[in-house]
């Protein structure tokens, strides 16, 4: 079993401290498949945090800090260029 280097608590500040910037999300979907959209995480509750994509995406806008903290999310600050 692989131990997480991260827990919760610290990928909920992190998150926190992102709320209302602009972030890449990637999700593991598994299978070798990945799905990558820009976004603005909006608001962040005590089990999940939500993600409001940017142009036409229709997919997961929710996530877990447990999925953050497993790597099938990944949010990195987006910056312009």
């Amino acid at each position: 079993m692989i131990k997480s280097t991260v827990n919760i608590s610290s990928v909920k500040t992190a998150i926190e401290k992102c709320i209302n910037e602009a972030v890449n999300v990637n999700m593991n979907l598994g299978s070798t498949k990945f799905v990558s959209y820009k976004g603005k995480i909006t608001n962040v509750y005590p089990a999940l945090f939500t993600v409001s994509p940017y142009g036409e995406f229709n997919g997961k806008t929710s996530f877990s800090y447990s999925e953050v903290c497993c790597g099938n999310v990944i949010i990195k600050r987006y910056k312009n260029v």
